[in-house]
């Protein structure tokens, strides 16, 4: 019987981009299907009065995501994260990196159109539910990224870098057993490294 995730993510977030390359990985070693959902840390963080210079960039890239969505689907969510994360992540281009939007949106061929959600606050209702959708399973004491399996959500697992073939199956089978395990909440010890894009 095919298992199933749901994935919370913000593409801004390293960490979240490491865990999704992870989930990949799992569904070529087990059988389990993912569906993706979008989360916000702009959303996260909005009562905190020091904002930092990023943020209206941040909630722009998850306004265009969302838009893209109710468009054209849930199934370009991960083609479009993916061309994201590429340029965000393994390129080291960043999330105010020139052409990020453009070139993602046309690599997952979306129109650029879709440009114009992140300067509007026409999406903000859709991407606040989507946001709080996974927040509410996990709590608020987290980011991204979220993962529920099964009934159970979580912040994480954040790995570096991502497991891949069988040592990524043997995760996803450790995630498994501890989200059928009634009252567990965490593990956690301090990183002590950045993430590894390989």
């Amino acid at each position: 019987m095919t298992a199933s995730a749901d994935f919370w993510f913000d593409p801004a977030c390293p960490w979240a981009w490491m865990t999704s390359r992870w989930m990949l990985e799992v569904e070529q070693v087990r059988d389990v299907t993912t569906t993706w959902h979008v989360m916000s840390l702009a959303i996260l963080n909005e009562e905190r009065d020091d904002h930092d210079a990023n943020w209206q960039r941040k909630l722009g890239i998850v306004r265009v995501l969302i838009a893209a969505e109710q468009a054209h689907g849930n199934a370009v969510l991960l083609p479009l994260y993916t061309a994201l994360g590429n340029r965000i992540h393994v390129e080291g281009r960043g999330i105010n990196g020139e052409g990020v939007l453009e070139e993602s949106l046309a690599e997952a061929g979306l129109p650029a159109a879709l440009l114009e959600a992140a300067d509007s606050d026409r999406y903000d209702d859709a991407l606040r539910k989507s946001h709080l959708e996974g927040m509410d399973l996990v709590g608020m004491e987290v980011g991204t990224p979220v993962i529920a399996v099964e009934g159970t959500a979580f912040f994480g697992p954040v790995v570096t870098p991502a497991p891949k073939g069988e040592a990524a199956g043997k995760l996803w089978d450790g995630v498994r057993l501890v989200a059928g395990t009634e009252g567990f909440f965490e593990i956690k010890r301090t990183r002590d490294r950045g993430p590894v894009f390989d």
